[in-house]
């Protein structure tokens, strides 16, 4: 047999034909007008057998650059993280690769569990009573906490701040269109949020204000002065992303004051595979607990009073009036989200906060030989493990030569921001070595000039 897979006999389209009770496939179509139809053959190649296709595929894949060949210093959302081999073993197995969501608990309670101590850790790491059982990944996440804060408060001024990820402000851009929120973004100040301007556009229209910590440019954001200048804005929500592997180091968003924490878990267990999927978060307060997105686990007992795991307080549009539904997210991340619960368990809690003070003393020492190297650092502010440079070329030329070389460079920020042509957003992991770094330094170093 040359296919593995045959989807479609011509037998069994002939019996889903007699089941119907029509004859042919142009039966079936014929509804739509023979003018709209489509009567050609699609421009495809010819099918190839399993053997041919295959090799055609391997030796496409082989030309993307990976990271088992390439060492990288490329994250800007997407990050090369040691990755315990305990989780592939666990999200392999059947139970949990093929489940959906765990209506049923009476035969599901493994993957509750597993999900309510997802629920447990994020709610430890942000400080935040409240988490839910994952999201699509950490755009999503914030684009929900803006729609929720609009809803709650009742306005539709969102602030948001120019540190936040690019590609997050876009989704939020996108969500606001339906409600017609009114998105007003926060120019930056030495790569952070520019406070001043940040108090002068707060007023009692404003929903929320939205920043980042660790922000997009690897800075930690004035959390303390944010949290200030809301004291006397009650009603407008603060809304904050967060690297969680960040928090394993630093003082989690609920100590500044936050109202709902956001993010993405791609740090814990779940490869960069070319940019997903992912598994987002959403920790929030216990007031706001009836109106967080997604789902939520609970812990009970049953009539025996064993301890058991349930999904609860479910405002999904599936589940209630379609019009009090609180989101639009009719899917979590299940499988994803139990990948980052086993990585954090196979780290515990300690091992997490060595992991994230490991990546900032690695990204110190490549900051530090970088600029032995003569490279300019762009901003001196407190940072995680991300750090913005100043070249004396176009990031991208650089990128390219770099790669040459066997390394994946930092982000070209000029993508997102047309004023830093030449500045390139570095991150520095855990898993990089000295000889890695110093080697990275030489070669940037011999590239820029």
């Amino acid at each position: 047999m040359e296919f593995r897979y045959l989807p479609m006999t011509d037998g069994d389209k002939q019996e889903m034909l007699n089941t119907i009770g029509i004859d042919s496939t142009e039966e079936l179509f014929s509804d739509i007008p023979e003018n709209v139809r489509f009567n050609n053959e699609l421009n495809l190649k010819k099918p190839a057998n399993e053997y041919k296709l295959k090799k055609e595929l391997t030796d496409m894949a082989a030309k993307n650059a990976n990271l088992k060949q390439n060492r990288s210093f490329l994250g800007a959302g997407v990050y090369d993280h040691f990755i315990p081999s305990v989780v592939d073993h666990v999200i392999s197995r059947s139970e949990f690769y093929t489940a959906y969501t765990p209506y049923q608990p009476e035969i599901s309670q493994g993957e509750l569990q597993a999900i309510f101590e997802f629920q447990t850790m994020i709610s430890e790491l942000t400080g935040m009573p409240v988490a839910n059982s994952s999201m699509y990944d950490g755009g999503t996440s914030l684009a929900e906490a803006v729609n929720l804060s609009a809803a709650q408060t009742k306005r539709k001024k969102i602030l948001v701040s120019k540190a936040v990820h690019p590609q997050s402000r876009a989704v939020i851009e996108t969500y606001a269109k339906g409600p017609g929120l009114e998105i007003v973004e926060i120019d930056l100040q030495d790569g952070k949020t520019d406070v001043n301007q940040l108090s002068d556009a707060i007023d009692d229209e404003t929903a929320s204000i939205v920043v980042q910590y660790p922000n997009f440019l690897g800075q930690l954001e004035p959390m303390e002065e944010i949290q200030t200048l809301l004291e006397s804005k009650k009603k407008t929500m603060f809304i904050v992303s967060s690297n969680p592997l960040a928090l394993g180091y630093l003082t989690p968003p609920a100590a500044f004051g936050a109202d709902i924490v956001v993010g993405d878990t791609q740090v814990f267990g779940i490869p960069a595979q070319f940019g997903g999927p992912h598994c987002g978060y959403f920790a929030t307060t216990k007031k706001l607990m009836r109106k967080v997105p997604g789902r939520l686990v609970g812990q009970t007992t049953d009539e025996d009073g064993v301890r058991g795991f349930v999904l609860t307080l479910q405002a999904r549009e599936q589940h209630i009036r379609r019009d009090k539904a609180t989101s639009n997210i009719c899917s979590n991340q299940a499988l994803n989200a139990l990948a980052s619960s086993v990585a954090m368990s196979s780290i515990g809690k300690h091992g997490l906060r060595k992991m994230a003070a490991i990546n900032m003393k690695k990204a110190r020492y490549a900051k530090q030989v970088l600029q032995q190297a003569g490279v300019t650092v762009a901003y001196e502010g407190a940072f995680f493990n991300e750090f913005v440079v100043k070249l004396n070329k176009p990031a991208a030329s650089i990128n390219d030569r770099l790669l040459e070389k066997g390394f994946i460079g930092g982000y070209d920020l000029e993508k997102d921001y047309p004023g830093l042509t030449g500045y390139m957003l570095v991150a520095v992991t855990e898993i990089r070595t000295k000889e890695e770094i110093d080697q990275f330094a030489k070669e940037l170093r011999d590239i820029n000039g």
